[in-house]
């Protein structure tokens, strides 16, 4: 079944039980509660429809500049990392903290913490600011939402944190869990936008519900091509959070523009994650978690290359080609957008724990083209044939990897060798289908 459309089917029906109900308003947080484009000056247009422009403001600089009536006289609480910046790189901690018409009262850490430097899956402590002496509370730990206690001493929840355009990448699972836990309290939820740094393309599989967890809490696709303020906005009007919400724009920026083009300071938002061509192959390459491969980590150039001590890169470069339907000249090999040679490398304590100070044989993706790659396809194509010259060597981490994938039926499919398109064929209708939802939340021109 297709699991958008079954997850829609069952959201019917809650719509359905659920008329009769209140009128839309801000009381019972319906569209005239939604603050999107008219949080910043000029609505929609006016904040990120001059694509021409040169300059990007990220949502903290639009908010204080022109949309701060959204905290004026009120106790502000701020979800954010060291990747939540002004354009000139101060700290919307230290900016919203300065800000004389409104109080900074708590910090909320998502995982990797407050500073972006703990190592993915490690539980956040509560913990002090050094800067402002304000409470820090951890989102990443025994909960994963504020409670109700952490948000007593404030008047509104704020999020700013850099997303990178994957569904597989926690900080948008912990907006969606904090505006669910506002619109409890009662209280409005802002989310600081920013762009999406690959842009607005739509690519992978859709994640099927009955698999939702932390790392994919709705059916979106693994390249999503929206921001965070596109997606809490996709969260609260299809898929059922309550909550008033109030969506600052970035502004000057269109979905066409990837980071490198917004003269925005490129701040890590996580360890391995230090570069945006990094965050490019990522949508695909993060799919070698779920198995015994190494992503990288403990090297500079975590999720560009891949290995293992029993592949041979060279052998893996001529089978992707071989999977691919795909000509290797001089040991490279090239699918649309992306160039993939063999490389040894050596991570150096990696964070997961894989073959730490061992040198081992792989490979490495450089992309070509970026509006011509997709790097979910690409990733499926490496999986394939590194399972093919892996035999007993290859293990799944089967939880972790269907979670990734949204269902099980990836990992399947891989195991019974099926092929490049049999598998990628499938992903389109849904693909279609989201893209379809997601229209009506859209922010920026495309």
């Amino acid at each position: 079944m297709n699991p958008l459309a079954g997850f829609l089917s069952h959201l019917l029906l809650l719509t359905i039980a659920a008329c009769g109900g209140p009128e839309s308003g801000a009381e019972s947080g319906g569209a005239e509660a939604e603050s999107a484009a008219g949080a910043a000056a000029g609505g929609v247009a006016g904040a990120a429809g001059d694509a021409t422009a040169s300059t990007v403001r990220p949502g903290i600089d639009v908010l204080l500049a022109d949309s701060s009536h959204l905290i004026d006289g009120r106790r502000v609480g701020l979800i954010t990392n060291r990747s939540g910046v002004g354009r000139d790189g101060t700290s919307a901690i230290d900016l919203l903290h300065g800000y004389a018409n409104a109080e900074l009262t708590a910090l909320f850490a998502p995982e990797h913490g407050i500073r972006g430097t703990e190592a993915e899956g490690s539980a956040i402590d509560d913990a002090t600011d050094e800067g402002t002496g304000l409470p820090i509370y951890s989102l990443y730990g025994e909960t994963r939402a504020p409670t109700p206690e952490m948000l007593a001493s404030i008047d509104v929840l704020a999020f700013d944190i850099q997303d990178i355009g994957s569904r597989y990448y926690t900080y948008v699972s912990t907006m969606a869990l904090a505006m669910e836990a506002a619109g409890r309290a009662g209280i409005p939820m802002i989310v600081l936008d920013r762009p999406n740094p690959i842009g607005g393309l739509t690519q992978g599989p859709v994640l099927d519900p009955a698999f939702a967890t932390f790392v994919g809490l709705y059916p979106v696709p693994v390249r999503h091509g929206l921001t965070a303020g596109e997606l809490a906005r996709l969260y609260r009007g299809a898929f059922g959070v309550e909550v008033e919400l109030h969506v600052v724009p970035a502004a000057g920026w269109s979905a066409d523009r990837w980071f490198d083009e917004t003269r925005l300071p490129w701040i890590a938002p996580s360890l391995n994650m230090p570069s945006l061509e990094s965050a490019t192959h990522y949508p695909g390459t993060c799919l070698f978690e779920g198995t015994n491969l190494s992503v990288g980590r403990g090297t500079p150039t975590a999720f560009q290359v891949l290995g293992a001590p029993w592949l041979d890169g060279e052998a893996w470069v001529a089978e992707i080609g071989t999977v691919a339907g795909a000509e290797t000249a001089a040991g490279i090999v090239r699918l649309p957008g992306v160039e993939i040679r063999a490389v040894a490398f050596t991570p150096e304590s990696p964070s997961d724990g894989r073959f730490g100070g061992e040198e081992i044989s792989g490979i490495r993706l450089t992309v070509t083209d970026r509006s011509a790659y997709d790097p979910v396809r690409t990733a499926v194509a490496a999986l394939l044939a590194a399972r093919r010259l892996s035999g007993d060597a290859w293990e799944w981490r089967v939880r972790h990897f269907d979670r990734l994938a949204g269902s099980d039926a990836l990992r399947l499919a891989i195991d019974r060798d099926a092929t490049l398109d049999e598998i990628t064929s499938e992903w389109a209708a849904d693909v279609a289908a989201f893209e379809s939802l997601r229209a009506p939340y859209l922010l920026y021109p495309r």
